[in-house]
């Protein structure tokens, strides 16, 4: 059964007025940024970008960590064991060590939060629950959102690769979302999409919002993930579009094609 979400802290600046306050010239802005956090480098990575967004949209952050549910059950099963990233060593999988950990975890969030948001201006908050992080990410996000993601999680400590949740929640989530990589700070260049008449020429109006971030618009004629990927191959600036029939079609091509690819990746519904 999940626990109810429960909010940590918040720290807002009531005297900043966001656009939809100020007139903003009849642009729609962004509702809030989420974050979705697990204290590894790919996730904190993901935090400074989902700040610089946040600051650029006059958009609330909000940081979310999740206490995995089904790996503290695991923990339940007498033949579970954890093997050490870099000892190597195999041990019994306890119930209390991870509720430390993930103890441990929460606080590293709270304090890279804390130092993310330093000096700037931002409405923000954290909120931490316990249940299942795909289950609990999406109960936060809303089609006016825009949740930003880390490519890997605490996973990537064996190389660059999607992350089984980043990998869920592209395919789910009610909202645009962004695939951040932690190699690259924001670049801008153009925003690119694919020769595909069948994704529709519109942005949704979240994405619209964002369009100022980049030095207007490429189309690819990639047919493919191996073309893509070499279109790709040597650019580092700017963005790359997919609307979700297009992702679901490339993940089903190459299924670490995104990881690979050095720029963010933003999705659309």
């Amino acid at each position: 059964m999940m626990m109810s979400t429960r909010s940590l802290m918040m720290n807002v600046d009531e005297s900043r007025s966001g656009p939809e306050e100020q007139g903003g010239g009849g642009e729609i802005p962004v509702s809030r940024v989420l974050a979705l956090l697990d204290a590894s480098r790919h996730s904190l990575a993901a935090l400074a970008a989902a700040v610089d967004l946040a600051v650029m949209r006059h958009a609330e952050l909000v940081a979310l960590y999740v206490e995995d549910q089904d790996l503290l059950g695991s923990a339940g099963f007498p033949f579970a064991r954890e093997i050490g990233a870099t000892s190597g060593r195999v041990r019994r999988l306890s119930r209390s060590d991870l509720e430390a950990s993930m103890a441990r975890q929460a606080r590293r969030v709270t304090e890279a939060l804390d130092a993310a948001v330093a000096g700037r201006e931002l409405r923000h908050q954290l909120r931490v629950s316990r249940g299942r992080v795909i289950s609990e990410a999406l109960s936060h996000a809303g089609p006016g959102d825009l949740l930003v993601l880390g490519k890997a999680g605490l996973s990537g400590h064996w190389g660059v690769r999607l992350g089984s949740t980043s990998r869920a929640l592209i395919l789910e989530a009610p909202c645009t979302v962004i695939i951040w990589d932690e190699r690259l700070s924001l670049a801008r260049g153009p925003l690119r999409t694919l020769d595909d008449p069948g994704a529709g020429g519109e942005f949704p109006p979240v994405l619209e919002a964002l369009t100022r971030l980049f030095d207007g618009r490429e189309i690819l004629p990639a047919r493919d993930a191996r073309q893509l990927e070499q279109q790709l191959a040597h650019v580092d600036s700017g963005a790359l579009l997919l609307h979700r029939p297009q992702l679901a079609r490339l993940v089903d091509q190459d299924a670490d094609l995104l990881a690979r690819l050095l720029i963010p990746v933003i999705v659309v519904p």
